[in-house]
């Protein structure tokens, strides 16, 4: 067995489970960075991804309001967050039709931080960003989504597994094949 397919303990979800209503802006403010960085690459547009982040909170905290203690001390937030707003995402998808995603994605959530002395180096990083975002937008749902817990997002293979209903090696393989696409696409760029 992997040391990764079995979670530790999450302190935190101990202490919702003896006071749900003191601690849960401590889980929002441990994970507002995955549920928004999930929502915003689900939506691909910053004003929406802020009203998919916060409807999942939302719904996190209604169901967690009807589990028993028990439960919640069990839970494994991140993983746990990540399939609420992952579920979200995809039940908002199905409702409005599927409009046309675009492959340029909001510069800001992925880029690095603008701190070079020269302008030209930040346009240049930002530009790379927007590049690799593009060609994570190509790949198969299952494959980007994978990469984007994994490599974006930091999630361990266990947590991933956890939020997309999958086995772990399952997970691992379409991390393993998102990520050989994404070379893939990248070597077809540079000029022999």
């Amino acid at each position: 067995m992997d040391a990764e397919e079995t979670l530790p303990a999450d302190p935190l979800a101990a202490r919702l489970a003896r006071d749900l209503d003191g601690a849960f802006e401590a889980v929002v403010a441990a994970h507002a960075d995955l549920v928004y960085g999930l929502a915003l690459r689900s939506t691909r547009d910053p004003a929406a991804a802020e009203d998919l982040a916060q409807d999942a909170f939302v719904r996190a905290y209604r169901a967690l309001a009807g589990y028993p203690p028990r439960r919640i001390r069990d839970l494994h937030l991140r993983a746990w967050l990540s399939r609420v707003t992952i579920n979200l995402a995809r039940n908002r998808a199905r409702d409005r039709l599927a409009r046309p995603v675009s492959a340029q994605l909001d510069e800001g959530h992925l880029a690095l931080a603008d701190t070079a002395a020269r302008p030209e180096d930040a346009v240049l990083r930002r530009e790379a960003a927007a590049a690799w975002q593009a060609r994570l937008a190509a790949l198969p749902r299952h494959y980007a989504l994978a990469v984007e817990l994994r490599h974006v997002q930091g999630l361990s293979y266990a947590e991933m597994a956890e939020a997309l209903g999958r086995p772990v090696n399952t997970v691992k393989v379409h991390v393993h094949r998102g990520v050989a696409l994404l070379r893939a696409a990248y070597e077809k760029e540079i000029p022999s």
